[in-house]
């Protein structure tokens, strides 16, 4: 099971966290991903358990891999936002629509 590879867009916070939710399948079905990776006793002798567990265990890195980068990307997108909005604050005062655009970026930082 491999993560979805395209760019995560960070404008849309409930869009992240839906790639999110769909790059944790792996992790989510860990039981079932054990449990058809290991052979039974019947099949021991046709599946190599070491090599498929080597093979389970690098999936699941690249999952925590690319989820990792994903989310430390849409920090540093947003903390660069979050540094521009409070710089155009720090021009205009009273700005009451980008006070509340910068609190909406701050909280989702």
């Amino acid at each position: 099971m491999a993560a979805p590879s395209g760019a995560a867009s960070c404008e849309d916070f409930a869009e992240f966290q839906e790639l999110l939710r769909v790059m944790r399948t792996i992790d989510d079905r860990i039981v079932h991903e054990l449990n058809t990776t290991i052979p039974t006793a019947s099949f021991v002798g046709k599946i190599d358990a070491g090599q498929t567990c080597k093979e389970l265990y690098q999936s699941l890195m690249d999952a925590h891999t690319s989820r990792e980068r994903i989310i430390k990307n849409c920090i540093a997108q947003t903390s660069s936002v979050v540094k521009t909005l409070r710089e155009e604050r720090e021009k205009t005062q009273d700005d009451l629509a980008l006070l509340k655009q910068l609190r909406k970026e701050q909280t989702k930082v």
